[in-house]
């Protein structure tokens, strides 16, 4: 499995949320990576590009909403990098529905979206748990 404890922020609803993104990031790099033909993967790979458009959105609002309840320093440079993630995953998902299902710009997006998944997590939401914590703030308050 790609989550690890380590990734935790320790605020519920983001970790929560980090964990059922790993979740769906790898069932969706296992059935790219299957055996299957592409006419059998193209279901789930469907599936998950729509889950990906919506979560990612949710997600991040909630990230983002954190980040100004503790008011965090660096959520302008932050909501950059999730604002150029939607983008991303909005133009794949146009691209690939105009090619016909292209499978080889899914396998692209799947590593893609695994590689970001894993740094942002690991680096860039790390700052914020970093931050919260010298602040003295976990944000389960709510």
């Amino acid at each position: 499995m790609f989550w690890k404890d380590k990734y935790r922020l320790g605020v519920e609803i983001i970790d929560r949320e980090h964990m059922e993104l790993f979740q769906r990031v790898e069932a969706f790099m296992k059935v790219l990576r299957s055996s299957q033909s592409w006419e059998e993967k193209v279901g789930q790979v469907n599936e998950t590009l729509e889950f990906m458009k919506n979560y990612v959105v949710e997600h991040f609002s909630h990230e983002e909403a954190y980040q100004k309840q503790i008011q965090y320093p660096g959520y302008d440079a932050h909501k950059k990098k999730h604002d150029e993630m939607v983008q991303y995953v909005a133009q794949v998902s146009e691209q690939y529905e105009k090619s016909g299902f292209d499978e080889q710009l899914m396998q692209q997006f799947g590593g893609r979206l695994l590689a970001w998944l894993v740094n942002h997590v690991a680096a860039e939401d790390q700052r914020i748990a970093t931050y919260a914590i010298e602040q003295g703030v976990t944000g389960n308050e709510d």
